[in-house]
């Protein structure tokens, strides 16, 4: 997913920062008629990170089923020394998606004397919130949250006076949330933003479809709420007239792509009105709203090279669920 983890989703959120790019309603609305007035239908998961999205999301990763924050959050844990010493001190920390900021707080414990920590996410009202909330705890460190579409050219703050390295994290293997090209086009962006500096990116593995399928049909229903909630941010923000109960969640492996996607398909035949357009769907169309990519470690590191990165150490929990990476952006 996108997002927080779009956010592994994916998940992928507090002034806006001058310059940055922002989710606006207007730019949800026309994606959205967009989506709907094309075939087959489809959106982008970012959208699913209103307040609402991200709270829905913030339970999803305590999940049973949802295995990838808990096994991210161990290899973080077990790993922190290492990393902590591959960014040396002074470190300044762009997360892209940041969420709740709850794996970042592993590294501001490790790192030696982080200058300065800049949280980027689409939806401002939840991360004004969690950066509240670490300034709270860390009252020494620099807390600059920007609310920006981080896959986009990001004008980031001159670096600190004294600063050391620049150092990306982008975990939940938000990367799986885009297709092949825009994950490319994110490294891109993301090398040369942290130029001199390392990206510590985080990546679900390629396994076993049935682990997959749990993880994205929860027996709670969490991750339906989730998708539908993009449903209901619709009629709340665009004066749509979206009957939820009409809608299913749909999520399944799709082997070939090695990826999960998630749809809402309509139950039965039905129109809809969207800030003012009326839309037709027939009994079992969809409207795709989210890939969650997986990958293999070579595969990652064949992309990321791509990019203009260069592949360091390669962290794994035992059951090779799930990734962390170091990569050495350009100098």
């Amino acid at each position: 997913m996108l997002t927080s983890e779009l956010i592994g989703r994916t998940r992928n959120h507090a002034a806006e920062a001058a310059g940055e790019r922002t989710a606006t309603p207007s730019e949800f609305a026309l994606d959205m008629l967009e989506a709907l007035s094309t075939r087959p239908r489809s959106i982008s998961p970012k959208y699913f990170y209103d307040a609402e999205g991200s709270r829905l999301f913030d339970r999803i990763c305590e999940l049973p089923e949802y295995y990838p924050t808990r096994t991210e959050l161990g290899i973080l844990d077990r790993c922190a020394a290492e990393i902590s010493e591959l960014a040396g001190p002074r470190a300044e920390i762009v997360e892209f998606g940041a969420g709740s900021l709850r794996k970042v707080r592993l590294l501001l414990d490790a790192l030696d004397r982080p200058a300065r920590y800049c949280p980027i996410d689409i939806s401002g009202e939840h991360l004004t919130s969690a950066a509240a909330d670490l300034r709270g705890d860390y009252p020494g460190l620099v807390v600059q949250p920007i609310v920006a579409d981080y896959t986009h050219h990001l004008g980031l703050p001159t670096r600190q006076r004294g600063a050391g390295k620049r150092l990306g994290f982008f975990p939940g293997s938000t990367l799986g949330n885009f297709t092949p090209p825009e994950a490319l086009g994110f490294l891109r962006v993301a090398a040369d933003a942290l130029r001199g500096g390392a990206l510590l990116l985080g990546a679900d593995l390629v396994k076993d479809p049935a682990v997959l399928h749990a993880a994205y049909n929860d027996t709670q229903g969490v991750t339906a709420a989730f998708n539908l909630n993009l449903l209901a941010r619709a009629n709340r923000e665009l004066g749509a007239d979206f009957d939820l109960a009409q809608f299913a969640h749909y999520a399944f492996y799709q082997p070939v792509q090695q990826r999960i996607e998630m749809h809402l398909v309509s139950r039965r035949a039905q129109q809809v009105r969207v800030a003012g357009r009326s839309f037709d769907f027939a009994q079992g169309e969809a409207l795709h709203t989210e890939n969650s990519h997986k990958f293999t470690i070579e595969g990652l590191r064949a992309l990321a090279a791509q990019a203009g990165f260069r592949a360091g150490p390669v962290w794994t929990d035992e059951e090779q669920l799930f990734s962390v990476h170091w990569l050495h952006a350009p100098d």
